[in-house]
């Protein structure tokens, strides 16, 4: 089963762009981060029209995440447990049903953090705290699940064309790696990593200063999958060829393919 995470940057504006995306991949399962929109106003018909089932937890012009299926989900869940009062909608559970195993999937955009210090790094750090609570939760239960989205995280060097630029940013101060490696060492495995150690390979470049022609990428959208889910990891690669398209995400799709 194919499953894919997409930072699409705005539903409504990169429409087009995540239609041709679907057309050709075919993911099984899409979870897409950032879309911006309201659940009532999420343009559903030409994405159905292609076979999805669509889940949203939406805000207006801010923050959203979604999945779109082309097999039915259950348990679909909106927000991150531990705060009754965030209202930012960053966080949406579901269960996918396989042929051989059902798998839980957790659909996040973590965060930016920026500028440091301050309330929204604060907020940050608190999410990545409330994030490894809910993937303790999981692992107490034992069931395969796997965590992805825009963890707006740069977890090593190799993960960056320059760390000079952000040394002092939320995405990769100290503080900020060690959430992530605390959430890493519960016994999940970086889906990408596992499958290909080489530099080089980003998800993200800014729109400006040609950036994208340059390569000067980072690497902040992974999968983090619990160890009975990594038991079942064929492949984890990126759509890079996304970004050079028209109008395109400032995010490339990731995507695992897992036997279940």
């Amino acid at each position: 089963m194919k499953i894919a995470s997409f930072n699409i940057n705005g539903i409504k504006a990169r429409l087009p762009a995540l239609l041709d995306w679907l057309r050709e991949t075919k993911p099984d399962v899409a979870m897409l981060q950032e879309i911006k929109s309201v659940d009532e106003l999420f343009p559903r018909d030409d994405i159905e029209a292609l076979g999805y089932e669509i889940h949203t937890h939406g805000m207006k012009g801010f923050n959203g995440v979604a999945f779109l299926s082309k097999v039915q989900l259950e348990d679909v869940v909106p927000g991150l447990p531990g705060d009754d009062c965030d209202i930012q909608t960053r966080y949406i559970e579901a269960t996918v049903i396989g042929k051989k195993s059902a798998v839980r999937l957790c659909n996040l955009y973590l965060p930016n953090g920026n500028p440091t210090p301050g309330p929204k790094y604060d907020y940050k750090l608190a999410w990545m705290d409330r994030l490894y609570n809910r993937a303790v939760e999981l692992m107490e239960i034992e069931e395969p699940f796997l965590m992805a989205g825009d963890y707006n995280i740069i977890p090593q060097a190799e993960d960056c064309w320059d760390l000079k630029p952000w040394i002092d940013d939320a995405a990769y101060l100290p503080e900020s790696r060690a959430a992530y490696r605390r959430i890493l060492n519960l016994g999940l495995t970086d889906a990408f990593r596992a499958c290909d150690q080489s530099a080089l390979n980003y998800t993200f470049w800014d729109y400006q200063a040609g950036a994208w022609n340059k390569n000067n990428g980072i690497r902040i959208d992974h999968f983090l999958l619990s160890p009975s889910c990594a038991d079942m990891l064929i492949d984890c690669q990126t759509d890079r060829d996304c970004r050079a398209k028209e109008k395109p995400s400032d995010h490339v799709p990731v995507w695992v393919d897992i036997d279940i």
